[in-house]
């Protein structure tokens, strides 16, 4: 009897584990974060803080209002989640010729405006390509990788411009593309488009590795470097002919270990969470000898040497989440997104850490100077004499002025949310900068602020 009760007992037992597994709810994902919604910003506002550096908003092109009355608020249909802005300066026949650059992630467009004659719009590059452009892709392939899951032809596409740089002393713009459009889930190649800047027309494409962000090029016009956020990888290209047609990949990097990109046709992915290390910011040293690389992922810079052509391995000390770099004059300069900070050092200080073998056995270097910038620190740019430095706060909607010297925040304005792109031109009279919207709100405006020194 006792047998038959002991063993009634552990059946009940076993069912009971087997119903509570049984009625265990389900994890539900994530929930996205909230998404404050900032207001727009009027022409005319002016930053707070010290008078030494001011900045204020003379002008904006945007897609949000077609109905604005306000002198200087342009609306342009085209504006389209723009991610970054670069400005063009240089002298053609004895004129001299300042345009901008404005890439429309998804409007699969670059616009370009006449920053001489009052922004005016000149030109818009189209990144759509059919049966009629297959002279402009010279190969289709990309070593390492495979096309898959297309339907069509895989140079019929919609590219998604990211990024953007110079070479050839402002001969030619590199415009990486975030993903070919039928590429869902960005496995597969994607595509670097080349543009003549005298014509703003496609002179070629070359396909990349998947989800390239990041493009740079080496100060003596020999290398142009890609870094791919979707996979581990960095690219060197090499244009030292000059000739678009004669440009070819020389080096192929892995940093740390190359991302398994073997998913189901069918699965959820946030390929801008699902990205490895997320390799971003980019920038070769003055001396064109070493390429640095930032790691979104769990912070550290990778360092390269570009004329052995090999990854040498990994720099810690940073912050966590490092997104941009900038080497101006003997300073390296970073945001941290996730942390809202922005960092100092001596750029051959801190490679002569890593050189001499301690950064390279994951010492962290320490030698930094920092400003908490503003949470969400995204793009930045440094003043041509190095004294001051701004930074988009991408979640508190404004921009940051950092005097360099000391590293302190010195002043702030409003920005439209959510600001994201930024560039300065060479005189330093405007700081213009893309508000590329989040989750549907904000964005789709590009500012053009006027800075003022005393």
């Amino acid at each position: 009897m006792k047998k038959i009760l002991f063993v009634s007992t552990i059946l009940l037992l076993v069912s009971a584990v087997n119903y509570a597994q049984v009625k265990k709810p389900i994890a539900k994902p994530a929930a996205k974060p909230v998404v404050k919604q900032f207001p727009k910003v009027h022409i005319g506002i002016q930053s707070i803080g010290s008078p030494e550096v001011s900045l204020k908003l003379v002008a904006r092109i945007q897609s949000y209002n077609p109905f604005a009355n306000t002198p200087g608020d342009v609306y342009d249909k085209s504006i389209n989640s723009p991610k970054s802005v670069l400005v063009l300066e240089k002298i053609v026949n004895n004129m001299a010729v300042k345009k901008l650059y404005v890439n429309n992630l998804e409007g699969g467009t670059t616009t370009v405006y006449d920053i001489v004659n009052n922004f005016e719009k000149i030109a818009e590059i189209k990144h759509m390509f059919t049966q009629k452009d297959t002279g402009l892709f010279k190969e289709t392939n990309f070593p390492g990788y495979a096309f898959k899951y297309h339907k069509r032809g895989p140079n019929v596409f919609t590219g998604k411009p990211v990024e953007m740089c110079l070479s050839n002393n402002n001969k030619y713009l590199w415009i990486p593309y975030y993903r070919r459009d039928y590429d869902k889930l960005a496995t597969e190649p994607s595509a670097i488009a080349i543009v003549n800047v005298d014509s703003d027309k496609i002179v070629r494409v070359m396909p990349t590795a998947p989800l390239p962000k990041m493009v740079a090029c080496s100060a003596d016009n020999k290398f142009i470097a890609v870094t791919n956020w979707g996979d581990n990888t960095v690219h060197l290209i090499d244009i030292s002919s000059g000739d678009p047609a004669q440009f070819q990949y020389v080096a192929h990097f892995v940093v740390d270990q190359k991302m398994n990109l073997n998913f189901s046709k069918t699965a959820v992915i946030d390929r801008d969470q699902d990205c490895g290390l997320c390799l971003r910011g980019t920038v070769f040293t003055p001396d064109n000898n070493y390429l640095f690389v930032g790691r979104m992922g769990g912070g550290g810079i990778a360092v390269f040497d570009t004329k052995g052509k090999k990854y040498l391995g990994t720099l810690y000390g940073t912050n966590n989440n490092v997104r941009h770099l900038v080497i101006n004059g003997d300073y390296l300069f970073l945001s941290s997104n996730k942390d809202g900070y922005v960092e100092k050092t001596k750029w051959k200080d801190m490679l002569n850490f890593f050189l001499t073998g301690q950064g390279q056995k994951a010492v962290p270097y320490t030698n930094w100077q920092t400003a908490f910038s503003g949470l969400g620190a995204r793009t930045i740019t440094v003043t041509t004499d190095g004294a001051y430095l701004f930074a988009n706060a991408n979640l508190e909607s404004k921009i940051s002025i950092v005097r360099t010297k000391d590293m302190a925040v010195i002043g702030s304005i409003d920005a439209d949310p959510y600001p994201v792109g930024m560039v300065m031109d060479q005189s330093n009279n405007y700081l213009i900068v893309t508000a590329q919207g989040r989750q549907d709100k904000g964005g789709n405006s590009v500012m053009i602020y006027q800075v003022m020194r005393q």
